[in-house]
């Protein structure tokens, strides 16, 4: 039977999801699914616990784990998964848990820093003024739950020389963005891996974090309508 248990957000390798994995005899030979979209840490803390991270690709809705990924590689050496919940976005630990179960997997989740119900309240609503009046961008579904930790876009056209040139154009009109995850972890030199996961690469290629803090005022938020807005014509969508 798996084991659930949610972990907090660590601060460093050694703290948190590789001493969970050791307490829980996960350790050579090992493999632990994780994703590759963000969060370099968790694939070091299963290099730490002495394990080998085997990248799995995301929802496109969410940019979680995706289950059905999950399955797909999942073998005999498979001993845990580790879910991290994006942007606010919960990933699907019921699906997780029950994956878990069927092949006997400990089941990790990783969470994001807890806001107050305040700021929380605020950012919900300041990403439904703006998902009600943004053209020319993608904007993030809301789903049950969504507290939008971040507000994370997506700008349509053939891949990042597309989304980097919106995003100067944006700041060019004094609207703070920023590209969220700008290489997936299998990309990078510590981690490379010959793998094919498409929604992973295509998040990377496409999304942008625009401003939704609690602190922002209504003409904030107007400014960053209109900056995009303004843009809209600068992208076209690729079919």
């Amino acid at each position: 039977m798996s084991l659930a248990v949610h972990v907090a957000q660590p601060t460093s390798a050694d703290m948190g999801t590789d001493a969970v994995l050791r307490a829980a005899g996960v350790g050579t030979g090992d493999e632990v699914v994780v994703p590759t979209y963000g969060n370099v840490e968790v694939a070091a803390a299963v290099v730490s616990a002495g394990a080998v991270p085997v990248f799995a690709d995301i929802e496109p809705s969410t940019y979680c784990l995706d289950p059905d990924a999950v399955a797909a590689v999942v073998n005999s050496r498979t001993a845990a998964v580790v879910a991290v919940h994006r942007f606010g976005h919960q990933a699907d630990m019921g699906r997780l848990r029950a994956l878990g179960q069927r092949h006997g997997l400990l089941v990790l989740e990783q969470g994001e820093p807890a806001m107050g119900a305040d700021g929380q309240a605020r950012r919900q609503a300041h990403a439904a003024y703006l998902s009600g009046r943004l053209r020319g961008v993608v904007t993030p579904s809301g789903g049950a739950g969504h507290t939008f930790q971040q507000y994370v876009v997506r700008v349509p056209g053939n891949g990042r020389p597309d989304r980097d040139a919106f995003a100067r154009a944006v700041r060019g009109r004094g609207v703070d963005c920023r590209v969220p995850v700008k290489t997936p972890v299998h990309r990078t030199s510590d981690f490379w891996r010959d793998v094919v996961l498409p929604e992973t690469e295509r998040a990377a290629d496409e999304t942008l974090a625009l401003p939704v803090d609690a602190s922002m005022s209504r003409r904030d938020l107007q400014r960053v309508v209109s900056a995009c807005n303004a843009l809209g014509g600068l992208l076209q969508p690729a079919f």
